[in-house]
């Protein structure tokens, strides 16, 4: 129990850290929020390569939810996913933690992210959607859609399944 408590104390850490001493690029573009929504309130920092598009679109999808966004480009993302803990299998492209030290990795869709600020498992770190799914939010092709699980990062480094996205409206 104690290695737990010190797992998530350190990703809270880390966490301020990040926003404290400059772990991180300056900050790119601050988002305000567009619409009151239950995420109205919730800020996150989103660390990703400058380069990467689907993240930008990503981005306008919790935006669009009412997240607050501040976009980082880290000279080294994969040493800050290590620095969160993230599990090598349930990294993405991007990673977006809010105040609070939750961490969602990849394209997970804003519904689950609200949901999951709202009413976070007790043992719960974070959501993740490993690698880049066709179809989630970000990752929209024409109409192809690729199902997929989110999983649930809990703070004694395990991996669980969250929720299973079998089609686009389930995102939704």
């Amino acid at each position: 129990m104690r290695n737990l408590n010190n797992i998530y104390l350190g990703t809270l850490l880390i966490a301020s850290l990040i926003r404290s001493v400059g772990l991180h690029a300056e900050p790119i573009v601050e988002t305000n929020k567009l619409d009151a929504s239950p995420a109205e309130h919730i800020a996150v920092d989103v660390y990703k390569s400058p380069n990467c598009g689907c993240c930008e679109k990503w981005i306008d999808h919790i935006k669009q939810a009412g997240f607050k966004a501040t976009i980082h480009h880290p000279p080294t993302l994969n040493a800050l996913k290590s620095k969160l803990g993230l599990p090598q299998a349930a990294q993405s492209c991007h990673t977006a933690v809010t105040e609070q030290g939750f961490i969602f990795e990849g394209h997970v869709p804003s519904k689950f992210m609200t949901q999951f600020t709202q009413n976070p498992p007790k043992e719960a770190m974070g959501l993740a959607v490993p690698k880049m799914p066709v179809g989630s939010p970000g990752m929209e092709m024409g109409d192809r859609f690729q199902p997929y699980t989110i999983k649930q990062l809990n703070k004694d480094g395990s991996v669980q399944d969250y929720a299973e996205m079998e089609n686009y409206k389930m995102q939704f």
